[in-house]
């Protein structure tokens, strides 16, 4: 999954910040709103360089309601527009796949992969909400973010299951093997996307699609949680998702290309932040590789 990469927090949630930066401008406006601008007598006055002024509140304010208006990054119209359309996508192709699992018409899995996808994208964006509420924004759905290679990828993906499945309705390999792939890939794709769900829960206000390259004062390692079993628990986690879905979905090309494509991909990535979290934490972070694992064929 070709999530972006720019300056800011590790994608995987291994960096964690501290709570000891000083209150934002904004902060201040909001306690001198509460108090009425009376202040407290108690305190001792600021420095005049220091002082709030009316002015400040207005454009503090000013700001923070800017950043939700319908042409920026978290735009709350955007927001409530996706949210809808994979609400609403999920619950037909959720009904759509009882319904021909219940008539045991194989083309089932085209609309089962739809609501996985729907299902993976709306928890994208909400487990990023719920962690890090001040980085969730539109581009949380990771619904554009990833580049054409994921959506050309994907829309393969159902374009081979859906012909496959009008081609060939009966089953090609034995009944029982049908089912054992068919359950082995609904195991990974629950697991997948528990341990991504997981990765960004556990990982909290640390949490962000974007990939650190410098190291502020206040990062430390998380080594908790399934952290403590996984390095890369996020990119773990979506990679068994894609193997499962192909399984479920019975695409034997979709699945070698979605194999060989992410396992090179997080290979690549892997090795690049790897090397910076060996050039911020030192031998604290050689420590932790050699207690965890990635789980993810050719990364190491």
């Amino acid at each position: 999954m070709a999530e972006r990469t720019s300056l800011g927090r590790s994608s995987d949630g291994i960096i964690s910040h501290t709570n000891s930066q000083r209150p934002s401008r904004l902060q201040e406006a909001a306690r001198l709103i509460a108090g009425g601008g009376l202040g407290n007598s108690s305190e001792i006055v600021p420095d005049s360089t220091m002082r709030t002024t009316p002015a400040d509140i207005v454009h503090a304010v000013d700001l923070y309601a800017a950043q939700f208006q319908s042409d920026k990054p978290r735009s709350l119209a955007g927001i409530a527009l996706r949210s809808f359309i994979l609400g609403l996508l999920l619950s037909l192709c959720a009904g759509a796949a009882a319904g021909l699992i219940y008539l045991a018409i194989p083309i089932w899995r085209a609309p089962f992969f739809l609501f996985a996808l729907c299902l993976f994208h709306f928890l994208e964006f909400w487990t990023t909400a719920h962690a890090n509420p001040s980085a969730a924004g539109v581009s949380s759905f990771l619904l554009t973010s990833n580049g054409s290679a994921y959506n050309i990828a994907h829309s393969c993906a159902l374009l081979e299951t859906t012909i496959s499945h009008m081609l060939y309705p009966h089953a090609i390999l034995p009944p029982w093997a049908h089912t054992l792939l068919l359950c082995f890939g609904l195991v990974l794709i629950f697991l997948g996307q528990g341990v991504r769900a997981a990765a960004i829960l556990t990982a909290g206000p640390s949490f962000s699609h974007l990939v650190v390259h410098h190291k502020q004062t206040d990062h430390v390692l998380i080594r908790h949680g399934i952290y403590s079993i996984l390095r890369h628990p996020s990119y773990f986690g979506f990679f068994w998702w894609g193997i499962g879905t192909q399984l479920v979905c019975g695409n034997l090309i979709s699945l070698v290309g979605y194999a060989v494509a992410l396992a090179w991909f997080f290979k690549a990535r892997i090795k690049g932040e790897e090397i910076l979290l060996v050039k911020f934490f030192g031998d604290e972070y050689v420590d932790y590789t050699k207690q965890t694992f990635i789980g993810i064929p050719g990364a190491k």
